[in-house]
């Protein structure tokens, strides 16, 4: 009799512990829908501090940590340039860091100063006229997870099926939403100094290998080298407009290409075919109609040092 009476407190227990894992993940947004729309940009023209990173992204959580632990008040943001289902993953870029203003204010010059003492340098871009763009719930740290493995692949297939050029990929943590957003427009705008070096790099990598060609035509260079596509000839160099002087992007997660046959590094590669925004139905009303992201907001659920993977 006592045997039955512990298996079954032992299965009881099982069952409670399933039932709040499954809670919890529910909570986190397992079953949330993921809605992709083209519109209107979430935010406006930003102001933000961050810290480069070459490698893989599951390696950005420090950055986040160390973003949000100056300033939890501030939204982290982070640019990602490069597809990892493409890329080495040692060879991923993105910018991470945190919002420093947005629109018409002006950053605090004791918060520029207080990052750029702590190593991160200042960048500013402008609000794109039409973005495609996505929601997450963001209420604990494995929201981040579960997003980074549903909404990226969404954001995939309905950039892929329209044949658009949407680069690069960021990500604005807000409250207890984590929104995505791919410009449409002006994508040079968003990459940050150091991306636009490894791109001088690249291109001397191609004259490079040009000049190799021997004199049958084949190319002396190895056939599995490849090198990043430059931003867009659209695309305008990214400006960096601060009062005084100007230094010089889940996060972290791995995200599904859509079955992408894709061989160039950069995200930029997306709009092979060239369909203009202009021709989309646009969907998101994205800050024409939703409120603006909030940069006194500090985001739900976060603690110190452990909120961000």
């Amino acid at each position: 009799m006592s045997d039955l009476l512990l298996l079954g407190l032992i299965g009881g227990l099982t069952l409670l512990l399933l039932l709040t894992l499954l809670a919890f993940t529910t909570y986190s947004g397992l079953l949330a829908g993921v809605t992709v729309s083209a519109g209107s940009p979430p935010i406006r023209n930003v102001t933000m501090a961050y810290k480069f990173h070459v490698g893989p992204y599951a390696e950005t959580g420090q950055l986040f940590n160390q973003s949000y632990n100056i300033s939890p008040k501030l939204r982290c943001i982070a640019i990602y340039y490069d597809n990892p289902h493409v890329v080495p993953s040692e060879k991923c870029r993105c910018a991470v860091g945190s919002i420093l203003s947005e629109g018409e204010e002006s950053p605090s010059p004791e918060l520029i100063h207080l990052y750029q003492k702590l190593g991160f340098k200042l960048f500013s871009f402008p609000a794109p006229s039409h973005v495609v763009t996505a929601i997450f719930p963001y209420t604990t740290a494995l929201s981040i997870w579960l997003a980074a493995r549903r909404v990226h692949p969404a954001l995939d297939a309905y950039i892929k099926e329209r044949k658009l050029c949407a680069h690069p990929r960021l990500e604005i943590y807000q409250q207890d939403q984590i929104h995505f957003m791919c410009p449409l427009a002006r994508q040079g705008d968003f990459y940050v100094p150091e991306v636009k070096e490894t791109e001088r790099k690249s291109r001397g990598l191609v004259e490079s290998s040009d000049a190799q060609v021997d004199g049958t035509g084949a190319d002396t260079m190895s056939d599995t080298s490849s090198v990043s596509l430059e931003v867009q000839p659209s695309s305008r160099e990214a400006s960096t407009v601060l009062p005084g002087a100007r230094s010089s992007h889940s996060g972290g997660g791995v995200w599904d290409d859509g079955g992408d046959t894709r061989s160039e590094h950069s995200y930029s590669e997306s709009g092979a075919s060239g369909s203009s925004f202009e021709e989309l139905d646009l969907e998101g009303e994205g800050a024409l109609g939703e409120p603006r992201l909030d940069p006194e907001v500090k985001p739900v659920g976060a603690t110190s040092g452990t909120q961000y993977p």
